[in-house]
């Protein structure tokens, strides 16, 4: 299955857009030309497209044909009839409107496979794709490769448009003579390279091809770099060329012949700098460190400022003046270099007079449009706003009757995404508050007492002694209060539901509160794009009808399928307006009630003694371009996103990637972490594939942050805790444009990173393949499912292997932490390999972010489904759950669990909820359902063979005494963590002196990890007054174990006194021999023993 979902589904008849399942725009195979295609009439408009494969985005192609590359654009002025085309082969897909068809035909067509009504009996035809010629990097260079051109000679052409009306020959000539090549042997490959630029057909018989140089004019694209207000850099050679910077103050520019032209266009001379590019510059864009660098002469720098407020096309021509390259340019650096501004933006009070600040440097004008209040048909009073020409930014200055009306900018600017002149009127990025679905800014005062509710600046934060005393819990705010019987209607899904404090799940929290959590993890819940805040609109299926069908029926994803993008529901990771609460979360979501509301929200959680973590998504954005969701780039176009080489937005992220090595948009960023930490007293954030930010940017976060004090900001800076993803992948990966967010690079910054080391041993596979792949909980080698590959001997070396992995996690994931491996070898945590990294990569325990199971993927209890033998009962997959949840909850560190955890949820199966509804997402305090076997999942299609049965089975049904069973072993961990501050050590010194490994070496018992954590420690003091010593023993095994170690012997140690009186019946038998340091452990369970003082 092929399918092109963008924007332009919803126009062709799917329910929404990004449908990667979506019937409306999948395309055909076609077997006699070996690629698919698809005709559709798609209304006038502005979109983006991509191609996905099999009805889901875990292969996708966009951009350049890359993977996960970028957005297609795809601009239509009036209604059009556009074909698509995608060959699997290259991966390339085409559109006839921004592309060139471009096939080689010839008499050897017909040996390709091309049909006979094609051509003469299948050759010389223009219009046969199994000789396309394709140009998937941009660089107008059109190849196709083959060797199944059998032996002989032969004649070829190339054609433009699939018929002959556009043909050249011989020396690029239209309509010339046939150009004639020779085949040697059979199987030889034959190489072809159509060169756009003189229309020359080149070709390679068993050789590359050898093409003269290159004149490549491609000002559709931004391949040069204006990097400083002096310097462009520019991949180009400068041999026999001069060059020029043209520029048109009203854009227009075309290229006719071998000149640029354009209403008022006009030059000035670029010269080659031998030196090449500055240090600074390099610093700042590593990247374009082997760029050629050409300068604008001290005579013309004063022309820039202007300059910069039209099209700017760079040149480079030969001795005769002719073009040899031509190409736009990438404006961040030098908007950096002469308009960076570190003064307050948005709204800014005086007293009661407001003053309205926008920095737009490349703005021709910028006019304030005011409303007096958010309905649609109340007309604007349009106001100049004055220029500050030093910093670019546009401000405008009201009264006091200004308060609470709404407000758009009018911008004119010249947009690189369509090459012209536009005027947007558009939303401030820097927002506080909104009107229903952001249609218009609001002027609004956060500091206004009626924005507050009572108690607001004086109610006391929980206490928090350091970060390793933080455990996370992860909850959706829809989820939170979706099916909670006792949140009246109309609080459900929303911030109030968390002032009800006799719900269910304001008691569940309330309950772990007590037990020792302490961080409550909201997912985003700043204004989302892809959240229709009009609840009257929303549509969705009932739960009744969805509970009519089988547990293993496709019907129930079938039906929610149809009103995904339609319902209430999203995890919201689509940022529109970062500083704004999300509507839809509100009672009402037109104005300043979502600002009251989210305060009364954290001032409910801060109550039952939880602090507040939110979710921040700063590393890309909903839309870019001229997209009506698009926010920056309509305001600076082409400034705060991160480009490619040829332009285009990099949307490694899944969308439009931002570049907060971009000075403004650090400075956003930066400004808006202050904002949600003082204006709502936000306790610690989250930071979404931080890996995305620079290590400066996340540093200077961290040093805003610890400048806020309680005496002047109302709130302890020093006490909010930071963490994110620090992933290495993308056009980011390995520090390609600086020195990125990564997990090894914030060694040292006290920043958290999520630990994937511990997650993938403790559960196995990975997020990402081997889904029915053993880890330690769930059976590896002690009790194999039959499906994981490997030999007794080789899963007995995997789960020692994956135990070395989680004791460097259980030690905090520190980098230089020592211990014996299962080799017999001392190592560094460094040393112990994961798939070719170094495990441990921390300085410091408040870096390891600890978990196996967060909104993303699999739920810890599907996993368990997943890759547990058939043979173990609902009873062994509790325990398998609750191990998991000990290891993570007894690790140094950082505890992260998913809402849940405690609970068995389930998603069905589903591993990528974030669009599948309440349905799949349900979340159920009253612990009578953990939503396993409600249909077949919507994201997991390609695993339904393996899912069906698994749902089908009654066996994997669970009760609430399962439930309980889980949720209470969940309290019990929480509460021996916090029994003793040896499981919370706060340097690296202390966890190298106090804590350790037994059972390592070559004779350990396999699937059993004892860790030792010792208050008896020469030189240092204790810290614990209630425990010298405790041992930890994390049995995996399905059966009971005996860890005898004569160390221990006389020591006197029993079962931790929450374990003596456990929930659990099986964890009281664990029992300790005093004459022989025999510990008896059962089966798939963590048993904690302690010398009491």
């Amino acid at each position: 299955m092929v399918v092109i979902p963008g924007t332009i589904q919803s126009k062709l008849g799917c329910s929404g857009d990004w449908q990667p399942d979506g019937a409306c725009t999948a395309l055909t195979f076609i077997p006699e030309e070996d690629i698919w295609a698809g005709t559709f009439t798609i209304p006038a408009g502005e979109y983006e497209y991509k191609v996905a494969i099999n009805g889901s985005w875990s292969e996708n192609y966009g951009g350049a044909a890359d993977q996960d590359g970028p957005n297609v654009s795809l601009v239509l002025s009036e209604e059009t009839t556009v074909t698509f085309y995608y060959d699997h082969f290259t991966h390339w897909v085409f559109d006839s409107v921004g592309d060139k068809l471009v096939v080689a035909p010839g008499s050897f067509q017909s040996e390709l496979g091309c049909p006979n009504d094609k051509g003469a009996d299948g050759d010389w035809a223009p219009n046969c794709l199994r000789s396309w010629m394709q140009d998937p990097d941009g660089d107008g260079i059109y190849v196709f490769a083959t060797n199944a051109i059998p032996a002989g000679d032969y004649e070829v052409k190339v054609a433009i448009g699939g018929t002959w009306d556009v043909n050249y020959g011989a020396d690029g000539v239209a309509g010339g003579a046939n150009i004639p090549f020779t085949v040697k042997e059979n199987g030889q490959q034959v190489n072809f390279a159509y060169n756009s630029f003189d229309n020359n057909l080149y070709i390679g018989v068993g050789e590359p091809v050898e093409i003269g140089r290159v004149v490549s004019i491609v000002i559709d694209r931004s391949q040069a770099h204006w990097v400083s207000a002096d310097t462009i850099a520019w991949n180009v050679s400068t041999t026999n060329t001069s060059f020029a910077l043209y520029y048109a103050p009203n854009a227009g520019i075309e290229v006719d012949g071998n000149t640029l032209v354009a209403d008022g266009i006009a030059s000035i001379p670029l010269t080659v700098n031998p030196d090449g590019l500055s240090a600074d510059v390099v610093a700042k864009f590593p990247h374009l460190a082997n760029f050629k660098a050409l300068t604008i002469s001290e005579a013309d720098l004063a022309l820039v400022p202007e300059i910069l407020k039209g099209q700017v096309v760079v040149v480079g021509m030969d001795n005769n003046g002719a073009l040899t390259n031509a190409t736009s340019l990438q404006i961040p650096g030098v908007l950096d270099d002469l308009y960076t501004y570190n003064g307050e933006l948005g709204v800014i009070w005086d007293g009661d007079v407001p003053t309205i600040r926008v920095w737009a440097p490349t703005a021709k004008y910028v006019k304030f449009h005011l409303f007096a209040d958010s309905n649609p048909n109340t007309e604007s009073t349009v106001l100049e706003m004055t220029n500050d020409p030093a910093t670019g930014v546009w401000s405008i200055t009201g009264d006091a009757s200004w308060k609470n009306q709404y407000y758009l900018y009018e911008v004119q600017v010249f947009s690189p995404a369509v090459r012209r002149i536009v005027t947007n009127l558009v939303t401030d990025p820097y927002s506080r508050s909104l009107s229903m679905n952001s249609t218009r800014s609001q002027i609004v005062d956060v500091n206004d007492p009626d924005l507050m509710p009572e108690g607001w600046l004086s109610a006391p934060k929980p206490p928090l002694a350091a970060p390793e005393d933080i455990v996370v819990y992860e909850v959706h705010i829809r989820d939170f209060s979706r099916i909670d019987p006792n949140v009246p209607e109309e609080y459900i899904g929303t911030y109030k539901a968390f002032t009800v404090l006799d719900s269910y799940g304001m008691q569940h929290l309330s309950a772990l509160a007590n037990a020792g959590l302490t961080h409550l993890h909201l997912l985003p819940s700043f204004d989302i794009a892809t959240i229709d805040e009009n609840k009257a609109n929303w549509q969705t299926p009932s739960f009744e009808q969805l509970a009519s069908f089988p547990p293993d029926s496709d019907q129930q994803q079938a039906l929610i399928n149809s009103t995904r993008d339609l319902d209430g529901f999203n995890w919201g990771y689509d940022p529109y307006h970062f500083d704004v609460p999300e509507g839809s979360y509100s009672t009402n979501p037109d104005g300043v009630t979502r600002i009251i509301e989210y305060r009364e929200m954290v001032q409910a959680i801060n109550s039952i003694g939880l602090r507040v973590v939110v979710d921040v998504v700063y590393n890309h954005t909903n839309a870019s371009g001229q997209s009506e969701k698009s926010v920056f780039d309509r305001i600076v176009p082409g400034y705060y996103h991160r480009l490619d080489e040829n332009g285009r937005v990099a949307t490694s992220t899944c969308c439009q990637n931002t570049a907060t090595e971009h000075n403004m948009m650090e400075k956003f960023m930066v400004d808006s972490v202050v904002y949600w930490a003082t204006a709502y007293r936000v306790d610690a954030f989250r930071f979404d594939l931080m890996g995305h930010h620079m290590v400066s940017n996340m540093t200077k976060v961290r040093a805003a942050l610890d400048a806020l004090t309680l005496e002047k900001d109302g709130v302890d800076g020093k006490a909010i805790y930071i963490y994110g993803e620090g992933w290495n992948f993308g056009e980011v990966a390995n520090n390609a444009r600086g020195l990125h967010a990564t997990q090894i690079n914030l060694a040292g910054t006290g920043i958290g990173t999520f630990n994937d080391r511990l997650r993938d041993a403790v559960r196995g596979g990975s997020p990402f393949s081997g889904k029915q792949l053993q880890g330690f909980i769930n059976g590896l080698y002690t009790d194999p499912n039959g499906i994981t590959p490997g030999s007794e001997r080789h899963q007995r070396n995997q789960i020692l292997a994956f135990a070395d992995q989680i004791r460097v996690g259980l030690a905090g994931n520190l980098r230089d932490y020592t211990f014996v491996n299962y080799r017999g070898n001392t190592v560094t945590g460094a040393q112990v390999d994961y798939n070719g990294q170094p495990a441990g990569y921390t300085l410091d325990p408040q870096e390891n972010i600890v978990y196996i199971s967060k909104h993303d993927n699999e739920t810890l209890w599907d996993a368990i489904q997943y890759k547990a033998p058939l043979t173990a009962d609902i009873a062994q997959r509790v325990r398998m759950n609750n191990l998991g949840i000990s290891i993570v909850m007894f690790s140094q560190g950082v505890p992260f669990f998913h809402a849940g955890d405690d609970l068995l949820r389930s998603k069905s199966l589903d591993r990528d909820s974030y669009n599948s509804g309440d349905w799949f997402n349900r979340l159920d305090f009253t612990m009578q359902t953990n939503n396993f076997g409600v249909g077949l999942p919507p994201s997991s299609r390609s695993d339904w063979g393996i899912i069906q049965p698994l749902l089908a089975n009654p066996e994997l049904q669970v009760t609430p005494e399962d439930i309980m069973a889980a949720h209470m072993h969940f309290r019990e961990a929480l509460q021996i963590r916090f029994s003793s501050p040896l499981f919370r050590l706060q340097t690296a010194e202390d966890v190298q002196a106090r804590l350790s490994f037994p059972n390592t070496g070559t004779n350990q018992i396999p699937g059993v990890i004892v860790m030792e954590l010792s208050d008896v420690v020469d030189e240092l003091a204790p810290i614990d007054e209630n425990f010298s010593r405790i041992v930890v023993i994390f049995n995996a095994d399905d059966a009971e174990i005996a860890f005898i170690d004569s160390n221990f012997a006389g020591m006197g140690f029993v079962l931790h006194p929450v374990q003596a009186t456990s929930f659990d019946a099986i964890v009281r038998t664990a029992s300790y021999d005093d004459a022989t340091g025999t510990f008896t452990v059962p089966a798939r369970t963590t048993a904690v023993f302690v010398v009491p003082r």
